[in-house]
């Protein structure tokens, strides 16, 4: 492969404006120091290329070694790479310097990347891609025709720029941008992954690279989908057709792609091209999962290809919310899916209508019903998942002559029922014996609670988006029998699968509003996680590479474990829920906001409560409104309540935590509003 530029043949070279390093006070880092490190970088700048290869290569061996990694950057290890080894005459070294940066960067910090780019890292990778690409098209002698070692470098090569271009895109947006906007970089993706030069793992990096650079990016979009080179586009929507790791990560490429032009169900792309049409592979790929297919299957991991896949329809759950607002379909502010009621606004605050997402499911049938007193039967029967889903799809689509709206102006969400969400349920439930299998149920909740998110911010009262709800009416049930009720049911004692499950179940009970099954009484369920969760510690975020820095960021008080709680049992009650279930939870409620001393609620659960409070005793014609609210009399309890409430809500730190602090302010105020109502509205 061809070089940037030659090296100039002169005795060891020193960096005239380097400050001299002083020796780590550490005695063992100072005689690692001496004894390794210096020699070894020494040998990196000597005039004998078999030395500077032989070291460049040692160093590749040990900066994976926290220790030699820290005493190497004090030694200025990145100028000496960056300046001397990735011009070196010779092939090895060069390979050896990249893998160097490439180790760097993925041990390091995120901040490292955004160092390496002020040092501009970007031209050295462009000389490097350039390269290759002269080298992959050259004709004397053609690539296939180099020594296989002289073909094993170039990979290794392009393996570590590829590493390299997503780490630096993750690190910050200007950095991505900078890199998109490179046209030899995008050339050398472009043609590893739109021809059969690359062997599969290099293929699958290229992928990789790509999708994690195309993620919200209009420019790559643009010249990925006109690019007269290598007509990438048509060859990855070719190959998102097919099957296996290909397939799933062209869908992962091309779902981006779609996003950024903003192909939607209602502004396609070419020949009818949006999220629809890489569903049915993605399910593909699902349907070949079992427990036992976490295995290795050539150069790609099952179980990653699986993670990969439903990581692909979890964010095509997200983003369908973006193509139900551009279709019109009236989505509720996704801002305030966690509350509901608003409170009064002052012009009428004589007039309540807190009922926002009020009216009852759409009625089922008596095969429904049927249905229903068969499903412990139905249990664990996977296969069954499928046909029954699609039998209620013919139901609700006018198959079956019953005038129902169909889908076909939402060709994502019919596939997303059809396709996606049995296989999704299916793999919620598999047998958790290894991390590859709790990853893959792990994220198959994530993906069935993003998709019944995006439905549930809908606004469904007073018919609007009839067909939506009908569509999806019936596939809510069956996510709570066959993946809610069963994870409940076995009682584990995993949190972050215990708030999994209870942020999915909010989503699907929002949804069903009031007419969740109820078997097992799923309420206590929920009351008695919430009194388990109680006193267990919030989990920290996991760190990832796209943090600029080491700091743990403040975490979402309204994302713990027992306001998904309170949000699913305020659901799990609303009318038409019986009254005995109603009663219940309301006095859980209540009972939650009069706790004290060490056992006073968090703020957020509290703010929750309150916003469930209202949404269930809003409405007087509700019958919980006469035979729950009243006859136990929750007013005098929420009055009391209210001077406590304002101490809360003063007690919040506006500049630590504004959000919880403005809600507070507004459940107050609401709280206020509601009590002087619901005064002027007792019953006679």
């Amino acid at each position: 492969m061809g070089k940037s530029r030659r090296n100039r043949a002169r005795g060891n070279r020193s960096d005239p404006i380097a400050k001299p390093v002083k020796p780590p006070s550490d005695p063992e880092l100072a005689k690692l120091r001496e004894s390794k490190i210096l020699p070894v970088l020494k040998d990196l700048q000597s005039p004998e290329a078999k030395s500077r290869t032989a070291a460049a290569g040692a160093i590749a061996n040990i900066v994976q070694d926290a220790k030699c990694r820290k005493l190497l950057l004090r030694e200025q290890v990145v100028h000496i790479v960056l300046t001397e080894t990735l011009t070196d005459n010779s092939i090895d070294s060069r390979a050896a310097g990249w893998e160097i940066l490439k180790v760097l960067a993925q041990e390091e910090e995120a901040d490292f990347c955004v160092h390496l780019y002020r040092l501009d890292v970007l031209t050295a990778i462009e000389h490097a891609a350039k390269a290759i690409l002269e080298t992959l098209t050259a004709t004397e002698p053609p690539f296939s025709k180099l020594l296989k070692a002289q073909q094993r470098l170039v990979w290794d090569i392009t393996s570590s720029l590829l590493t390299l271009l997503g780490l630096l895109a993750l690190a910050r947006e200007e950095v991505l941008e900078a890199i998109v906007g490179n046209q030899t970089v995008l050339r050398l993706l472009f043609r590893l992954a739109a021809t059969d030069i690359a062997p599969q793992e290099m293929f699958e990096e290229a992928l990789t690279c790509l999708a994690t650079l195309s993620e919200d990016s209009l420019q790559l979009g643009q010249a990925m989908t006109n690019d007269p080179e290598t007509q990438c586009y048509d060859v990855l929507l070719k190959l998102s057709t097919g099957t296996g790791p290909k397939a799933v990560l062209s869908c992962g490429v091309l779902h981006n792609v779609f996003s950024s032009l903003q192909w939607l169900d209602h502004s396609p792309g070419k020949d009818g091209a949006c999220d629809a049409v890489l569903i049915p592979s993605l399910a593909r790929a699902l349907e070949q999962v079992t427990p036992s297919s976490a295995a290795t299957n050539g150069s790609s991991s099952n179980a990653e290809i699986t993670q990969i896949a439903l990581e692909i329809l979890a964010s095509i759950g997200t983003d369908f919310q973006e193509t139900l607002a551009k279709g019109n379909k009236a989505p509720a502010d996704p801002a305030k899916a966690n509350e509901e009621w608003n409170g009064f606004d002052d012009a009428d605050a004589d007039a309540m209508d807190v009922d926002q997402g009020s009216g009852a499911g759409p009625e089922v049938d008596e095969d429904d019903e049927e249905e229903e007193g068969e499903d412990d039967e139905e249990e664990g029967d996977d296969e069954s998942i499928s046909s029954d889903i699609e039998a209620d799809m013919g139901r609700v689509t006018g198959e079956e002559g019953s005038g129902a709206g169909d889908l076909n102006d939402l060709p994502t969400l019919r596939e997303l029922i059809q396709r996606a969400v049995p296989q999704l349920i299916r793999l919620s439930n598999i047998p958790v014996d290894s991390e590859e299998t709790l990853a893959i149920q792990s994220h198959s909740l994530s993906a069935l609670n993003n998709i019944a998110w995006t439905i549930s911010c809908l606004e469904f009262a007073g018919g609007e988006n009839a067909h939506i709800l009908a569509a999806w009416y019936p596939t809510a049930k069956k996510i709570w029998r066959k993946t809610i009720a069963p994870i409940l049911d076995a009682d584990s004692a995993d949190l972050k699968l215990a708030t999994q499950v209870t942020s999915l179940a909010w989503a699907v009970a929002r949804t069903l509003n009031g007419e969740t099954p109820s078997d097992g009484n799923p309420h206590r369920k929920f009351i008695s996680l919430y009194q388990a969760a109680k006193n267990q510690p919030q989990q920290p975020p996991e760190p990832s590479h796209e943090d600029s820095s080491s700091e743990t960021p403040p975490q979402d008080p309204f994302q713990g474990l027992g306001v998904k709680c309170i949000g699913v049992l305020g659901s799990l009650a609303r009318d038409p829920a019986p009254l005995e279930v109603n009663r219940e939870v309301g006095v859980f409620l209540v009972t939650l906001l009069s706790s004290s001393g060490s056992e006073t609620a968090p703020p957020a659960d509290v703010v929750e409560a309150l916003n469930q409070l209202f949404d269930l005793y809003g409405d007087e014609e509700a019958p919980c409104d006469r035979d729950v609210f009243w006859r136990d009399g929750f007013l005098k309890h929420l009055e009391e309540f209210a001077p406590r409430m304002k101490a809360l809500a003063k007690g919040i730190d506006k500049r630590a935590q504004g959000e919880l602090r403005t809600r507070a302010d507004e459940a107050l105020l609401n709280l206020g509003r509601f009590v002087q109502y619901k005064k002027k509205h007792a019953p006679k």
